[in-house]
This record gives structure tokens, sequence and C-alpha cells, in this order.
């Protein structure tokens, strides 16, 4: 077996079926499809690392359920993987699809190659549903961070970006299908308050102090974000977490 695809779903019924049908249409045959029915809402998180668990193929691929591949996804990426063989790991480009709509990427949301750590700060640029990887390096990682509700993604690219070189193939081999009223990122405000989370973890690992004045850098900016946000929504103590939380880093 060479690639294990696993696709996470929360009572999502047609959008699941559209999924898999995308994968059985891929050009490269030789794959296992593991879906993971979230049933008690346990999160992401928990759902690809089950799938993981199960996992056979060399390689391991996600594909969020409302979401789908273009045919020769698998294909592209391990022919990428095969020429590079200094790269494990590797993402693609997206098309974006919002209420039936095609929706253009903004220029913070532009893909790097290579030892792209630094480039990871600022926001998720690496799509679940777009990574290919080796399930040793998966596992080396240790997963996704199961006590995330969401940005579970953001965290692992982070420690992923640490310690691997990360290919990217410029095309838009996947879709991305946006709007509907179950996504994750619109059930919790202040998303970068999970992003914090993950940053704070870096800093407790022995990173370099380049990176660490990079991590330092990056939590500022998203406090003073949430800072923002909890005034404008009347959230005094949160504010004041925040606050005191920006004022500690400046020390």
């Amino acid at each position: 077996m060479t690639v294990s695809v696993i696709i996470p779903t929360y009572n999502r019924p047609k959008f699941i079926q559209e999924a898999i049908e995308s994968v059985k249409a891929q050009t490269f045959r030789n794959f296992e499809i593991i879906v993971i029915q979230d049933a008690k809402g346990r999160g992401p998180a928990w759902a690809r690392n089950q799938g993981a668990a199960e996992a056979k193929g060399k390689y391991i691929a996600f594909l969020d359920s409302d979401d789908l591949w273009e045919r020769k996804k698998l294909e592209k990426q391990l022919d990428l993987l095969e020429k590079n063989r200094s790269f494990k790991i590797c993402y693609t480009n997206e098309k974006w699809i919002r209420d039936g709509e095609h929706l253009n990427q903004m220029k913070k949301h532009k893909k790097y190659h290579g030892w792209i750590f630094e480039k990871c700060l600022p926001l998720c640029i690496i799509s679940a549903s777009s990574i290919l990887m080796e399930r040793e390096v998966f596992h080396d990682l240790g997963g996704f961070d199961e006590s995330l509700p969401v940005c579970e993604d953001y965290d692992l690219w982070l420690r992923m970006a640490l310690k691997y070189p990360i290919g990217f193939l410029d095309e838009k081999l996947i879709v991305k299908r946006g709007g509907h009223p179950d996504q994750l990122s619109r059930k919790y405000w202040g998303m970068d308050r999970f992003r914090i989370r993950a940053l704070q973890k870096l800093l407790r690992m022995d990173i370099s102090e380049e990176q660490r004045k990079l991590v330092m850098d990056e939590l500022k900016k998203k406090c003073e974000v949430l800072i923002a946000g909890s005034w404008k929504r009347g959230k005094y103590f949160r504010w004041l977490r925040y606050k005191l939380k920006s004022i500690m880093l400046l020390k």
C-alpha cells in the first residue's frame, strides 16, 4: 500500500460522498481510504489521529470532507517526491469556492517551498487536504494536538516546518469549499486564541534564538489583534487577559 487517505467527517453525508468519489477518481490507484466518523464531536485532530493510527501506507494524505481532489493530485505529488528525495512532505496550491462562487487568494495566502517555518507563522498557508507526507514523519511529530479544537493544522505544520523542508507543487489540485454553516471557523471567535497556544508550545521546544525571536514577534502581533477584538466586542476580561500577556511578552 502506497497512500493512506484519511477523511474525517461529522454529519456531512452529501459532502463525504463527493469527497470519496474524488479520491476514487484519482489516476494513481494504489491507495486505501479511511473514513473516520466523529460521532461525538471530538474534533478534526482526534479524527485524523485515529485515521493515521489505522493507516498502512508509506504515505498519509488527508482530505477534509467538504473538500475535493483533482484527478492527478496524488500522481503529481508522488512524482515530485520521487524526483526530490530530500523531501518527505509536499503540498499543493488550491482552488477556493464559497457559496458556489470562485474566490481569488489574497497575497497573505501565498505558498512557499523548502524551509518555510517563518512563512508559516502568520497563518495556516498549508491546507490539510493538500498535504502528502511519509507516515513516519507524522508519527515522529506526534500527530495533531487534540487539545486544540481548531488551528490544530497550524500547530502541526509549524512543528513540521521546524524539522523538515516542505515541497510545494504550484498547481491547484484541491478544491476547498466554504460558506456552509457548520464550518469550524464560524464556530469559534478569535481564531488567534488557538494560534497563540500553538506558538507558546514552540517556545518550550529546542529552537534557535532567531526562531524564538520570530515566534515572540508573531505572538505580540496576535495578542494585539485579540486585544482590539475583545474590546470591540465588550469582552473585557478577555481583553485584560491578552493585554497582560502582551505586556509580559515585552519584558
